[in-house]
């Protein structure tokens, strides 16, 4: 399993909320569901995503993918000043479509399962899905990512949007589960192309993947968190020298073996600790600590807080 394998199983779509647009212009739409992670298509036609806090807007054309990151609410629009220009038709959040003030809007705004807009017939078809995720994992990928990023399609949505677009539309038993699925592999599908452009920023962990020495020891780190690793161990796997094993890993991910391996583990124990009844000295061992003690001193030097302490700070927490 390579770093963004295991970073996506954190970052899973369930019970996703699916909003299907039919828009004729002029129109803006807010997004204010509040979830970490949407994902944004123009199937039909073209749109700006106004992401605020000084951001500027980007254009979506026909296919175009857009995963924009972050809880705070934001704005597509028929053009770059939309926002400002045309009052929302309505905001999608938890309740689907709603009126700015989060009454219920009107009949002729609701216009099928999953669907609103003001034409039916309109030039723009917007499909959006966000994602509930959270946890240490998921914010190691989430932290890589900007407020916005796009994947251009060329002008034609691919085999994916295409049948996702159909299953949006329809109300048959496992329904969500497909849709979920769908969404899932629409991410994956954004994320690796978006990564492999030139104009992305990727994390150190993502273009060490790649190489055979430090890419080869990200997978062990991965599959095999409790393994007792050191970097002896690590650089025998990987086929060279401690010493030109060190300098490799630590040139192209950034920072030493020991320090990642350390930041990994203390992240898949902080996501058990919040989502699991397992001990902590049950949890250290998964780990690949020897005690709960280990884990607890870690812990409590990353985090600033004890093991116990975020376990119940996480089951205080009110459901996202």
């Amino acid at each position: 399993m390579d770093a963004l394998a295991s970073l996506l199983y954190e970052v899973r779509s369930e019970g996703a909320l699916f909003s299907r647009n039919l828009l004729a212009p002029p129109w803006s739409v807010r997004f204010a569901d509040r979830t970490p992670l949407s994902l944004v298509t123009m199937l039909r036609g073209s749109g700006w995503i106004v992401p605020g806090d000084d951001a500027p807007p980007v254009e979506l054309g026909p296919g175009d993918v857009a995963i924009v990151v972050g809880r705070e609410p934001f704005t597509l629009a028929d053009t770059a000043d939309g926002d400002l220009r045309t009052p929302p038709l309505y905001v999608v959040g938890p309740d689907h479509c709603t009126s700015a003030d989060g009454a219920e809007v009107s009949e002729d705004v609701v216009l099928g399962l999953r669907t609103c807009g003001n034409d039916r017939g309109g030039s723009a078809v917007m499909l959006t899905g966000s994602y509930q995720v959270g946890g240490h994992v998921s914010e190691r990928l989430l932290s890589a990512l900007p407020r916005v990023l796009v994947v251009r399609s060329g002008g034609t949505p691919g085999p994916i949007l295409e049948l996702t677009a159909v299953e949006v539309g329809r109300d048959d038993p496992g329904q969500q589960a497909v849709l979920d699925r769908l969404l899932d592999l629409l991410l994956l599908s954004t994320l690796r192309e978006w990564f492999a452009g030139p104009e992305a920023d990727p994390p150190g962990w993502y273009r060490a993947l790649g190489d055979p020495v430090a890419g080869r020891a990200l997978r062990l780190i991965h599959d095999r968190p409790a393994h007792p690793w050191t970097v002896t161990t690590l650089a025998e796997e990987a086929g060279v020298s401690r010493a030109t094993f060190a300098r490799r890993f630590g040139d192209l991910v950034g920072q030493p073996p020991m320090a990642y391996l350390t930041g990994w583990r203390l992240a898949l124990a902080a996501d058990l600790l919040a989502r699991t009844d397992a001990t902590v000295e049950s949890i250290a061992r998964q780990v690949g600590y020897k005690s709960a003690f280990g884990l607890s001193v870690a812990f409590h030097r990353v985090y600033g807080t004890r093991p116990s302490q975020h376990r119940a700070t996480a089951a205080a927490r009110p459901a996202a």
